[in-house]
């Protein structure tokens, strides 16, 4: 029997300890969030899940991404390195900003300008993952499809502006060890800086080739 006030007393002292280095453990997690979750919003606020274990104490604990988690909003796991096991923990980043939404009813192939969107404020970790809070990605993209006001923007239903527009004529550069020719050709489709389009000669000879300017394009042999 006088066994047990020495068993209660060490448990009194290890249970503090345990509940320190889980909280100086967590309090890495929190702080390694914050700053993956950076530049994300006005305010980010991270909350941890209680771990379904108890964590293990640690003195260099290396929290890091398992896997591809981008952008970092909303549920995310977080891996801990503790020497040489690891453990997950369960988290939620959210963060408070600004992002676009369309200001009246905007119709497919619409050339975004800044008087068609609206500056909206909340949780940007309640949106959808693809939503763009960049005004200046936003502005001068097209729209693959319409849009009723008050849509949030995402990058579903935008592409870079086209330089080339399908049945067009265009300059076809093409380059190659000692030599550098131009020929005109119809584009067979749209294309923007950048990408890749089919392009038919005069010959009937079907091109794949780079958007390179306004009714131009590029290829290298």
């Amino acid at each position: 029997m006088k066994a047990w006030p020495r068993t209660i007393s060490a448990l009194l002292l290890v249970i503090p300890a345990l509940a320190a280095a889980a909280t100086g453990m967590e309090q890495r997690v929190r702080t390694f969030l914050l700053q993956e979750a950076a530049g994300l919003g006005d305010r980010i606020e991270v909350t941890l899940q209680s771990p379904s274990a108890p964590l293990p104490s640690c003195d260099d604990a290396t929290p890091f991404l398992p896997g591809h988690q981008r952008p970092l909003l909303g549920p995310v796991t977080v891996g801990v390195r503790c020497d040489g096991q690891v453990r997950y923990l369960q988290a939620r980043v959210s963060a408070r900003g600004r992002y676009w939404v369309a200001a009246d009813n905007l119709e497919a192939g619409t050339l975004l300008e800044k008087d068609d969107l609206r500056m909206r404020e909340g949780d940007l970790s309640a949106l959808s993952r693809r939503a763009v809070t960049r005004l200046d990605e936003l502005v001068g993209k097209e729209l693959t499809r319409p849009l009723n006001a008050g849509t949030v923007l995402q990058d579903s239903v935008l592409r870079a502006r086209p330089l080339v527009r399908r049945r067009q004529p265009v300059k076809v550069e093409a380059t190659g060890t000692g030599f550098r020719i131009e020929r005109a050709a119809h584009a067979l489709e749209d294309g923007a800086l950048g990408e890749r389009i089919r392009v038919r000669l005069p010959d009937r000879k079907v091109l794949t080739v780079v958007v390179s300017g306004p009714n131009r394009t590029r290829v290298t042999f």
